[in-house]
């Protein structure tokens, strides 16, 4: 049986998607390659302006989430062709879709998605709608992070905290004693995005080279 996987993930710098091929035969996920693709401008500026209330958001939802399938399917064929792997192979496609609106607190997040035609276009399994079940739970909607923390450094009885630097920061706690606990903290990149579009009139600083070259003059967020 297959143990090849593709994940998909368009986060909320709004720079791009990336993807990547994982094969999870093994504890640890080993990545069989990967491959990014922009947004162009024009897309970037339609889910921008669908993170806040505007007019007709319903209809321009809907076809911003068809577009970014679109995406989504090109780059799926762009990694398949870069890594000489059949699409027979892959099990499933897991597709996070584009966040727009997270509370949590309401008890709703929203995901521009569209992964009926990201499974037509490349004739394979998709799974996506990660976050509801979490929040119907009484989570924040980030339920798969804690899990892969857990996979990775939870094999012992030493208690860890893991720090993940996203868009926005999450912690997991993993105590052997207890069950495994993941939540937001913080926002984290979203702010050096936003930092770097107003001092370098950037969309974001490619591989933190603006901060490398910069004195620590950043306070924490949390």
């Amino acid at each position: 049986m297959s143990a090849l996987y593709i994940g998909l993930m368009s986060g909320t710098s709004l720079d791009g998607v990336d993807a990547v091929l994982a094969d999870l035969a093994s504890p640890r996920p080993q990545v069989a390659g990967h491959t990014h693709r922009a947004f162009t401008t024009a897309l970037r500026e339609k889910l921008q302006a669908l993170c806040s209330s505007g007019d007709d958001e319903i209809h321009r939802s809907q076809t911003a989430a068809i577009e970014l399938a679109h995406v989504y399917a090109g780059l799926v064929r762009t990694l398949l062709n870069q890594t000489g792997v059949a699409a027979a192979s892959i099990k499933a496609i897991g597709c996070h879709g584009q966040t727009v609106r997270h509370m949590p607190a309401h008890g709703y997040t929203v995901q521009l998605n569209a992964p009926a035609i990201l499974a037509e276009e490349t004739g394979l399994c998709v799974v996506s709608d990660f976050r509801a079940r979490d929040l119907a739970a009484g989570g924040q909607g980030a339920p798969l992070v804690p899990a892969f923390h857990a996979s990775l450094f939870g094999s012992t009885d030493r208690a860890r905290a893991v720090l993940n630097l996203g868009g926005m920061a999450n912690l997991t706690l993993l105590e052997s004693a207890r069950p495994v606990r993941g939540f937001d903290c913080c926002a984290a990149n979203v702010l050096l995005d936003a930092w770097v579009a107003h001092g370098r009139c950037l969309d974001f600083a490619m591989f933190g080279g603006w901060a490398l070259s910069t004195p620590a003059v950043v306070n924490s967020c949390c």
